[in-house]
């Protein structure tokens, strides 16, 4: 199991402003499909933007205290057998660390803003 203390949710601007105002978000169109927020740990989010996101403008990256999110997080098996954080629950704000923009650059790949 992993123990990142930081996951990441990546998604349209327009989404996580919506999330804002209501002061939780309760997870994109596959998210609700499935039952569960698409989390990715650190090490995955370039490969989750390639493969889920590739030329989508206007994306942000949120960084969210994993901790904070108690027994509702779950690290599953998911791409190549490796571990994904899904998360059963809404997203509270509480939980958020920060959002930051994931421009395109100029070879169409997004720009990753980790601190």
């Amino acid at each position: 199991m992993s123990t990142d203390s930081v996951i990441y949710k990546i998604t349209p601007r327009v989404a996580w402003e919506e999330a804002e105002r209501k002061g939780q978000f309760e997870g994109a169109a596959i998210d609700l499909q499935d039952g569960y927020i698409h989390f990715s740990s650190a090490d995955q989010v370039a490969e989750t933007a390639a493969k889920h996101f590739a030329g989508q403008d206007d994306l942000l990256l949120v960084a969210v205290d994993a901790a904070s999110l108690g027994d509702d997080l779950k690290w599953e098996v998911s791409r190549g057998g490796a571990l994904f954080p899904h998360l059963y629950a809404h997203l509270s704000m509480t939980s958020v660390l920060w959002a930051r923009a994931m421009p395109l650059s100029d070879d169409g790949q997004h720009t990753i803003p980790m601190e």
